[in-house]
């Protein structure tokens, strides 16, 4: 096995290599404007340090979202014209489900809440009993009308650190991890859990609109 994970569904573009026991190369850079011209430049650097070839993967892991409409498209693209190029499986693993499970790598248990910056005063979150057990599904809301849900739960993501005043016990990690979004798809695989179709996660529409009543420029 070596799954091929990235997620760019939050301003960490990052990427790993994973080979069904340990992530063998890892590369993560936040850059929120730059998704497009990261991602690949990371895939290769950890292709580079695991000594593999993009032939050699069995399998890719994606970041499904929730996100900005603009970044996320960047990965589930890119995902999707590698595993239609190499002939191997695309998992989708939701992006808050990715650093959940990255928060009990680093120790946290449950239950705790994930939150990522939805921009517009609004986060993408999710409530967890265990850093595998979502309990409710992904929404994108303003903090202040969560507050009474999510008081007095740790939270991790930079949203939750973006507004302190709500998620009071902010722990890391602060951003997404490819290393443990292919440490989670691993241990689906392994157990023959069923993935979410690699398809966006947006909750709302774009912020780019048709305008409305704009005047026809060709002749009749």
């Amino acid at each position: 096995m070596l799954l091929l994970a990235f997620d760019t569904a939050t301003p960490a573009v990052t990427a790993a290599l994973h080979d069904g026991g340990r992530v063998l190369a890892e590369s993560t850079v936040v850059d929120a404007r730059r998704h497009g011209e990261l991602l690949m430049p990371a895939v290769d650097r950890v292709l580079s340090e695991a000594g593999a070839a993009i032939g050699d993967v069995t399998g890719i892991v994606v970041g499904t979202g929730p996100g900005p409409y603009t970044g996320l498209r960047v990965g589930l693209v890119t995902a999707a014209a590698f595993g239609d190029a190499l002939g191997v499986p695309v998992h989708g693993i939701c992006t808050l489900d990715g650093i959940a499970y990255a928060a009990g790598l680093a120790g946290l248990d449950g239950p705790f809440v994930v939150a990522t910056d939805a921009r517009r005063k609004e986060v993408y979150w999710a409530r967890y009993d265990s850093p595998r057990e979502r309990v409710t599904e992904p929404a994108v809301d303003r903090p202040a009308d969560i507050a009474q849900t999510v008081a007095g739960l740790p939270a991790v993501g930079a949203g939750a650190a973006l507004y302190p005043e709500v998620f009071t016990d902010v722990r890391a990690p602060e951003h997404q991890s490819a290393g443990a979004l292919a440490a989670l798809a691993a241990v689906r695989l392994a157990e023959g859990t069923e993935f979410a179709p690699p398809l966006p996660l947006y909750l709302r529409r774009p912020d780019a609109q048709v305008p409305a009543g704009y005047k026809a420029v060709l002749p009749k």
